[in-house]
Protein backbone atom coordinates (compact mmCIF):
# COMPACT_ATOMS: atom_id res chain seq x y z
CA UNK A 1 0.00 0.00 0.00
CA UNK A 2 0.94 3.63 -0.88
CA UNK A 3 0.00 4.84 2.43
CA UNK A 4 2.65 6.89 3.77
CA UNK A 5 3.79 6.33 7.99
CA UNK A 6 1.29 8.03 9.94
CA UNK A 7 -0.50 7.65 13.10
CA UNK A 8 -3.64 4.97 13.82
CA UNK A 9 -5.60 8.22 14.82
CA UNK A 10 -4.57 9.91 11.76
CA UNK A 11 -5.59 6.86 9.24
CA UNK A 12 -9.11 6.61 11.37
CA UNK A 13 -9.95 10.14 11.13
CA UNK A 14 -8.70 9.82 7.39
CA UNK A 15 -11.61 7.19 6.86
CA UNK A 16 -14.33 9.12 8.17
CA UNK A 17 -13.30 11.74 5.84
CA UNK A 18 -13.61 9.68 3.01
CA UNK A 19 -16.93 7.63 4.45
CA UNK A 20 -18.59 10.84 4.86
CA UNK A 21 -17.42 12.33 1.46
CA UNK A 22 -18.85 8.78 -0.31
CA UNK A 23 -21.95 9.24 1.24
CA UNK A 24 -22.22 13.12 0.06
CA UNK A 25 -21.12 11.58 -3.01
CA UNK A 26 -23.98 8.94 -2.87
CA UNK A 27 -26.51 11.97 -1.96
CA UNK A 28 -25.60 13.63 -4.81
CA UNK A 29 -26.03 10.89 -7.28
CA UNK A 30 -29.79 10.69 -6.16
CA UNK A 31 -30.92 13.85 -6.62
CA UNK A 32 -29.29 13.62 -9.84
CA UNK A 33 -31.10 10.66 -11.25
CA UNK A 34 -34.02 12.20 -9.71
CA UNK A 35 -34.07 15.23 -12.05
CA UNK A 36 -33.07 13.24 -15.10
CA UNK A 37 -36.20 10.87 -14.45
CA UNK A 38 -38.53 13.72 -13.54
CA UNK A 39 -37.38 16.34 -15.85
CA UNK A 40 -37.13 18.82 -13.44
CA UNK A 41 -35.13 21.96 -12.60
CA UNK A 42 -31.48 21.53 -12.66
CA UNK A 43 -29.22 22.64 -9.66
CA UNK A 44 -27.43 25.86 -11.40
CA UNK A 45 -23.96 24.32 -9.45
CA UNK A 46 -24.42 20.72 -11.67
CA UNK A 47 -24.42 21.96 -15.25
CA UNK A 48 -21.50 25.11 -14.83
CA UNK A 49 -18.10 24.29 -15.95
CA UNK A 50 -17.16 23.73 -12.26
CA UNK A 51 -19.40 21.41 -11.52
CA UNK A 52 -16.88 19.01 -10.01
CA UNK A 53 -15.43 21.49 -7.63
CA UNK A 54 -19.27 22.68 -6.18
CA UNK A 55 -20.81 19.80 -5.14
CA UNK A 56 -20.13 18.72 -1.68
CA UNK A 57 -17.86 15.88 -2.72
CA UNK A 58 -15.64 18.13 -4.50
CA UNK A 59 -15.90 20.95 -1.93
CA UNK A 60 -13.85 18.21 0.02
CA UNK A 61 -11.89 16.96 -2.57
CA UNK A 62 -10.51 20.06 -3.72
CA UNK A 63 -9.98 21.42 0.15
CA UNK A 64 -7.65 21.02 2.43
CA UNK A 65 -8.32 17.91 3.73
CA UNK A 66 -6.17 15.15 5.29
CA UNK A 67 -2.64 15.58 3.58
CA UNK A 68 -2.14 11.46 3.39
CA UNK A 69 -5.27 11.59 1.50
CA UNK A 70 -3.83 13.72 -1.27
CA UNK A 71 -0.41 12.27 -1.35
CA UNK A 72 -2.11 8.76 -1.95
CA UNK A 73 -1.76 7.44 -5.49
CA UNK A 74 -5.83 6.72 -6.04
CA UNK A 75 -6.75 9.57 -5.04
CA UNK A 76 -5.37 11.33 -8.42
CA UNK A 77 -7.45 8.26 -10.18
CA UNK A 78 -10.70 9.75 -7.49
CA UNK A 79 -10.36 13.71 -9.03
CA UNK A 80 -9.87 12.50 -12.69
CA UNK A 81 -13.18 9.79 -12.76
CA UNK A 82 -15.38 12.39 -10.60
CA UNK A 83 -14.50 15.46 -12.76
CA UNK A 84 -15.47 13.27 -15.86
CA UNK A 85 -18.84 12.27 -14.53
CA UNK A 86 -19.70 15.51 -14.21
CA UNK A 87 -18.96 16.77 -17.59
CA UNK A 88 -21.42 13.51 -19.06
CA UNK A 89 -23.96 14.29 -15.87
CA UNK A 90 -24.14 18.14 -16.91
CA UNK A 91 -24.88 17.03 -20.49
CA UNK A 92 -27.08 14.89 -19.49
CA UNK A 93 -28.75 17.49 -17.19
CA UNK A 94 -28.86 19.84 -20.15
CA UNK A 95 -30.38 17.63 -22.48
CA UNK A 96 -33.17 16.49 -20.08
CA UNK A 97 -34.04 20.00 -19.37
CA UNK A 98 -34.47 20.57 -23.76
CA UNK A 99 -36.63 18.18 -23.91
CA UNK A 100 -33.82 16.22 -25.99
CA UNK A 101 -34.04 12.05 -26.12
CA UNK A 102 -30.96 10.74 -23.73
CA UNK A 103 -29.22 8.02 -25.95
CA UNK A 104 -28.38 4.98 -24.08
CA UNK A 105 -24.72 5.39 -25.30
CA UNK A 106 -24.20 8.69 -23.55
CA UNK A 107 -26.05 7.18 -20.53
CA UNK A 108 -23.99 4.16 -20.17
CA UNK A 109 -21.12 6.02 -20.70
CA UNK A 110 -22.18 7.78 -17.42
CA UNK A 111 -22.72 4.82 -15.21
CA UNK A 112 -19.79 3.58 -16.07
CA UNK A 113 -17.79 6.65 -15.12
CA UNK A 114 -19.45 7.12 -11.65
CA UNK A 115 -18.45 3.18 -11.38
CA UNK A 116 -15.14 3.81 -11.84
CA UNK A 117 -15.35 6.54 -9.71
CA UNK A 118 -16.74 4.32 -7.09
CA UNK A 119 -14.10 2.14 -7.12
CA UNK A 120 -11.45 3.98 -6.62
CA UNK A 121 -13.08 5.86 -3.59
CA UNK A 122 -13.67 1.86 -2.58
CA UNK A 123 -9.99 1.05 -3.02
CA UNK A 124 -8.66 3.76 -1.61
CA UNK A 125 -10.88 3.23 1.70
CA UNK A 126 -10.24 -0.55 1.43
CA UNK A 127 -6.19 -0.29 1.69
CA UNK A 128 -6.69 2.13 4.59
CA UNK A 129 -8.56 -0.17 6.33
CA UNK A 130 -6.01 -3.27 5.64
CA UNK A 131 -3.39 -0.89 6.75
CA UNK A 132 -5.29 -0.05 10.24
CA UNK A 133 -6.28 -3.85 10.77
CA UNK A 134 -1.79 -4.04 10.52
CA UNK A 135 -1.42 -1.61 13.21
CA UNK A 136 0.85 -2.39 15.85
CA UNK A 137 -1.56 -1.22 18.66
CA UNK A 138 1.27 0.58 21.02
CA UNK A 139 3.28 2.65 18.81
CA UNK A 140 0.56 2.50 15.89
CA UNK A 141 3.36 1.72 13.02
CA UNK A 142 2.60 -1.19 11.40
CA UNK A 143 3.49 -4.43 12.96
CA UNK A 144 4.51 -7.58 10.67
CA UNK A 145 1.46 -8.54 9.24
CA UNK A 146 2.10 -7.76 5.28
CA UNK A 147 5.25 -6.65 5.83
CA UNK A 148 7.16 -10.00 3.96
CA UNK A 149 4.86 -9.85 0.75
CA UNK A 150 5.42 -5.54 0.77
CA UNK A 151 9.19 -6.51 1.13
CA UNK A 152 9.02 -9.07 -1.85
CA UNK A 153 7.33 -6.54 -3.60
CA UNK A 154 10.61 -4.13 -2.97
CA UNK A 155 12.96 -7.10 -3.79
CA UNK A 156 10.88 -7.95 -7.30
CA UNK A 157 11.79 -4.32 -8.37
CA UNK A 158 15.20 -4.80 -7.36
CA UNK A 159 15.42 -7.99 -9.36
CA UNK A 160 14.59 -6.16 -12.04
CA UNK A 161 16.65 -3.58 -11.95
CA UNK A 162 14.26 -1.24 -11.29
CA UNK A 163 15.57 0.61 -7.70
CA UNK A 164 18.05 -0.81 -5.31
CA UNK A 165 16.66 -0.99 -1.29
CA UNK A 166 18.11 -0.99 1.89
CA UNK A 167 16.66 -2.65 4.97
CA UNK A 168 17.57 -1.67 8.62
CA UNK A 169 17.03 -3.43 11.74
CA UNK A 170 16.85 -1.07 14.80
CA UNK A 171 16.44 -2.08 18.35
CA UNK A 172 16.87 0.22 21.74
CA UNK A 173 19.79 0.35 23.50
CA UNK A 174 19.62 -1.57 27.29
CA UNK A 175 16.06 -1.24 26.91
CA UNK A 176 15.38 -3.29 29.82
CA UNK A 177 17.14 -0.79 31.84
CA UNK A 178 14.52 1.77 31.44
CA UNK A 179 11.70 -0.27 32.04
CA UNK A 180 13.76 -1.33 35.45
CA UNK A 181 14.57 2.14 36.29
CA UNK A 182 11.20 3.90 35.38
CA UNK A 183 8.38 1.52 34.81
CA UNK A 184 6.59 -0.48 31.82
CA UNK A 185 4.40 3.10 31.85
CA UNK A 186 7.30 4.76 30.68
CA UNK A 187 8.94 2.23 28.77
CA UNK A 188 5.68 2.41 26.51
CA UNK A 189 5.73 5.92 26.37
CA UNK A 190 9.49 5.69 24.79
CA UNK A 191 8.87 3.37 22.73
CA UNK A 192 6.16 5.29 21.35
CA UNK A 193 8.08 8.67 20.99
CA UNK A 194 10.92 6.72 19.09
CA UNK A 195 8.60 5.38 16.76
CA UNK A 196 6.53 8.77 15.92
CA UNK A 197 9.82 10.43 15.20
CA UNK A 198 10.97 7.85 13.29
CA UNK A 199 7.80 7.72 10.94
CA UNK A 200 8.05 11.22 10.66
CA UNK A 201 11.51 11.74 9.91
CA UNK A 202 11.26 9.10 7.20
CA UNK A 203 10.47 9.76 3.67
CA UNK A 204 6.82 9.84 2.24
CA UNK A 205 7.87 6.31 0.32
CA UNK A 206 9.79 4.62 3.00
CA UNK A 207 8.72 2.27 5.50
CA UNK A 208 8.66 1.32 9.12
CA UNK A 209 7.21 -2.00 10.78
CA UNK A 210 7.59 -2.70 14.39
CA UNK A 211 8.98 -6.39 14.28
CA UNK A 212 8.76 -7.34 18.27
CA UNK A 213 9.60 -5.90 21.26
CA UNK A 214 12.05 -2.79 21.02
CA UNK A 215 13.24 -3.91 17.48
CA UNK A 216 11.83 -1.70 14.35
CA UNK A 217 12.61 -2.56 10.76
CA UNK A 218 12.84 0.37 7.95
CA UNK A 219 12.63 -0.24 4.18
CA UNK A 220 14.56 2.24 2.37
CA UNK A 221 13.57 2.19 -1.07
CA UNK A 222 15.35 3.72 -4.13
CA UNK A 223 18.90 4.01 -1.91
CA UNK A 224 21.85 1.94 -1.77
CA UNK A 225 24.46 0.85 1.15
CA UNK A 226 25.70 4.05 1.50
CA UNK A 227 23.07 6.52 0.75
CA UNK A 228 20.48 4.23 3.47
CA UNK A 229 23.34 4.41 5.81
CA UNK A 230 23.40 8.47 5.86
CA UNK A 231 19.51 7.78 6.31
CA UNK A 232 19.72 5.42 9.15
CA UNK A 233 22.92 7.50 11.11
CA UNK A 234 20.66 10.55 10.60
CA UNK A 235 17.75 8.91 12.28
CA UNK A 236 20.53 7.22 15.11
CA UNK A 237 21.64 10.72 16.18
CA UNK A 238 18.18 12.35 16.45
CA UNK A 239 16.71 9.82 18.53
CA UNK A 240 19.74 9.85 20.73
CA UNK A 241 19.11 13.51 21.51
CA UNK A 242 15.17 13.36 22.21
CA UNK A 243 14.90 13.47 25.83
CA UNK A 244 12.18 11.16 27.77
CA UNK A 245 10.45 11.88 30.67
CA UNK A 246 9.31 10.14 33.74
CA UNK A 247 7.47 11.85 36.78
CA UNK A 248 9.73 12.90 39.67
CA UNK A 249 12.63 12.00 37.93
CA UNK A 250 15.33 13.90 35.55
CA UNK A 251 14.91 13.20 31.84
CA UNK A 252 17.06 10.97 30.32
CA UNK A 253 18.03 9.62 26.23
CA UNK A 254 17.68 6.63 24.93
CA UNK A 255 19.93 5.61 22.10
CA UNK A 256 19.46 3.05 18.90
CA UNK A 257 21.64 0.72 16.95
CA UNK A 258 21.30 -0.10 13.90
CA UNK A 259 22.03 -3.21 11.17
CA UNK A 260 21.54 -2.58 7.76
CA UNK A 261 22.17 -4.33 4.30
CA UNK A 262 20.79 -3.94 0.91
CA UNK A 263 17.74 -6.10 0.45
CA UNK A 264 19.55 -8.45 -1.95
CA UNK A 265 17.46 -10.45 -4.96
CA UNK A 266 19.37 -13.47 -5.15
CA UNK A 267 18.36 -14.76 -1.91
CA UNK A 268 15.30 -14.39 0.28
CA UNK A 269 13.59 -11.45 1.89
CA UNK A 270 13.93 -13.65 5.22
CA UNK A 271 17.57 -14.23 4.39
CA UNK A 272 18.26 -10.46 4.15
CA UNK A 273 16.52 -9.82 7.02
CA UNK A 274 19.08 -12.33 8.90
CA UNK A 275 21.66 -10.52 7.05
CA UNK A 276 20.22 -7.12 8.95
CA UNK A 277 20.16 -8.60 12.25
CA UNK A 278 23.39 -9.90 12.17
CA UNK A 279 24.34 -6.70 11.65
CA UNK A 280 22.52 -5.31 14.21
CA UNK A 281 24.37 -7.62 16.77
CA UNK A 282 27.93 -6.64 15.48
CA UNK A 283 26.44 -3.09 16.48
CA UNK A 284 25.40 -4.01 19.75
CA UNK A 285 28.74 -5.67 20.25
CA UNK A 286 30.59 -2.49 19.07
CA UNK A 287 29.37 -0.56 21.95
CA UNK A 288 25.86 0.23 20.83
CA UNK A 289 24.55 3.72 19.09
CA UNK A 290 26.23 3.12 16.33
CA UNK A 291 25.12 1.83 12.28
CA UNK A 292 26.74 -1.25 10.85
CA UNK A 293 26.46 -2.86 7.51
CA UNK A 294 26.35 -6.63 6.94
CA UNK A 295 29.62 -8.06 5.26
CA UNK A 296 29.78 -11.88 4.47
CA UNK A 297 32.08 -12.05 7.69
CA UNK A 298 29.41 -12.38 9.66
CA UNK A 299 28.25 -15.23 8.39
CA UNK A 300 31.29 -17.41 8.77
CA UNK A 301 31.00 -15.86 12.53
CA UNK A 302 27.64 -17.24 12.78
CA UNK A 303 28.66 -20.46 11.48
Amino acid sequence: MAVTNISADLMREALTELSQASYNHEQWAERFHGTLISHGASDPKDICVDAHRNCRFGQWYYGPGLAMLHDHPGFAGIGTEHEQMHRLAANLLRASAAGTPISNEDYESFVAVRKRLNLEIATVHHEFEEELRGLDPLTGTPGRIGMLSKLRDQQEMAARSIQTCVIAMMDLDLFKTVNDRYGHLVGDKVLIDIARHVALHLRAYDKFYRYGGEEFLICLPGTDETAGRGIVNRLRTELADLRHEAAGKEPFQVTVSFGITVLDPAISVEQSIDRADKALYAAKNAGRNCVVAWNKSMDAEAG
